[in-house]
């Protein structure tokens, strides 16, 4: 290329030469420009934070795609309230007009403009002019409000509602309150609404450990918890229908042991940590926990073949074993010690060498028993996902709040979760579950207050 100034010093041949030369480079650059439009692969590549084009589908497969069985169309809700617009007098000839017919619709979606309602229950004292004596009428608030407190159920619920399920901290639900019902709550009678939602549910959440010790089958997980900026442990213990948590600063087996009692028969889904070795009950140790490790281990070493051959017989024996059916017990017994074998077989020549599968030969050694527990018990998932579910919600508010700060603070939080994510595993509403609690309570129940 050449400078401006020099463009006065070049001939007629020159000039033509160098506008060929920026035609070439324009054309080169409007291609690659089209390669990476188009996502094909090309002379240049992709960033690696890129996301790769989806693939485009065929008339065929388009035509192929299967069709949904009811329309995604937004269907209109039933009104509540109708307001009706019409003409009513003729903009030509200003004639008076009525009747007609509905032309069009329009829906529009309004939350209504709420205030807290302050209820003032009076007591009306009256004398008796025959007797003299005066009489005052018994005030039963039993399913408005809980003992002396001035905060009714329904926004008890509410508070436990944003404080559980919401994930919210103290001063959000402050914040919220006052934005929409104009309620000016302190951060002690927050607290003190959540403690004595739990006082409340102390007997329901007995229930659900009893529930968890008769299961047949429970998921349990652990995870971390901060309690006044000190590290502890929530320990997640599940079913299809239950969720119970326990607040402890060990993380030993003896949590375990003493959520699940002595009697426990049913069997433990857990992952490889080795705390649930010490109990006295059959383990199903989680799949997905060893796929992940043998992939991490197939990352480390890209260069050995010998390892993702390795890692991929392994799996297959997973997918055989998850493809295994039948209805008969002795047959899944069989399977279930063929499947062993076969596992160990491969697991033998590794353990005590020096080689990269070494850990997970000798993992697989110690824990092979409880492998393929899922193949002799078809209630018996082989991953625990269930238990990683249900402990997801804690490590968020966890991440939110920072934990609790007193360990009446943890309990409470231990009570409302186990509630809560009780009452949503099993599909039901849990703002109304929790109002049917505190509605149901009576005052012969020792429930004390330190709010007026």
């Amino acid at each position: 290329m050449v400078c401006v100034s020099e463009l006065e010093n070049l001939t007629r041949e020159d000039l033509i030469a160098i506008i060929l030369e920026l035609r070439e480079r324009i054309e080169a650059l409007e291609a690659e420009n089209a390669e990476l439009r188009s996502g094909k692969p090309g002379a240049v590549d992709a960033p690696e934070w890129a996301k790769p084009n989806r693939k485009e589908r065929r008339a065929k497969e388009r035509e192929e795609r299967k069709r949904r069985k009811d329309s995604s169309v937004r269907r209109r809700d039933e009104p509540t309230e109708i307001v009706q617009h019409a003409v009513e007098t003729c903009p030509d000839c200003g004639r008076r007009l009525s009747g007609g017919w509905l032309h069009k619709r329009r829906q529009v979606i309004e939350i209504p403009e709420a205030t807290v309602r302050i209820i003032e229950h009076q007591a009306i004292a009256r004398k008796c002019g025959v007797c003299g004596k005066t009489h005052l009428p018994k005030m039963n608030l039993d399913g408005q409000v809980i003992g002396k407190m001035r905060i009714g159920i329904r926004a008890m619920s509410l508070v436990a509602q944003l404080a559980t399920v919401c994930r919210m901290p103290v001063a959000q639900i402050q914040g919220l309150l006052n934005t929409v019902y104009k309620l000016h709550l302190s951060a002690g009678e927050i607290s003190a609404i959540l403690q004595t939602t739990a006082r409340i549910g102390e007997e329901e959440y007995g229930r659900l450990r009893d529930e968890i010790r008769g299961s047949p089958v429970v998921h349990a997980d652990e995870t971390g918890w901060r309690e006044d900026g000190v590290n502890s442990y929530i320990w997640s213990f599940s079913s299809p229908v239950v969720r119970y948590f326990v607040h402890k600063t060990s993380r030993a087996a003896e949590v375990a042991k003493g959520v699940l009692g002595e009697g426990f028969k049913g069997k433990l889904v857990c992952d490889f940590y080795s705390a649930y070795g010490a109990l006295d009950v059959v383990c199903q140790r989680c799949w997905v926990h060893l796929l992940r490790d043998l992939k991490k281990l197939k990352e480390a070493y890209p260069d050995k073949p010998d390892v993702d051959e390795w890692t991929q017989r392994i799996r297959d024996v997973y997918e055989r074993a998850k493809s295994f059916e039948s209805d008969i017990p002795r047959q899944r017994l069989k399977a279930k010690m063929i499947l062993e074998r076969k596992l160990m077989s491969l697991a033998l020549p590794y353990i005590g060498s020096t080689k990269p599968q070494r850990v997970l030969a000798q993992r697989i050694e110690k824990h092979l028993a409880e492998l393929f527990v899922f193949v002799e018990d078809p209630r018996v998932p082989s991953d625990n996902n269930a238990a990683e579910r249900s402990v997801r919600p804690s490590v968020i508010a966890r991440k939110i709040s920072g934990g609790t700060r007193s360990e009446n603070g943890s309990r409470t939080k231990m009570i409302l979760m186990s509630l809560f994510g009780t009452w949503s595993l099993r599909g039901l509403d849990t703002f109304a579950e929790c109002h049917c609690l505190l509605a149901n309570f009576r005052p012969d129940k020792a429930i004390h207050s330190t709010q007026a």
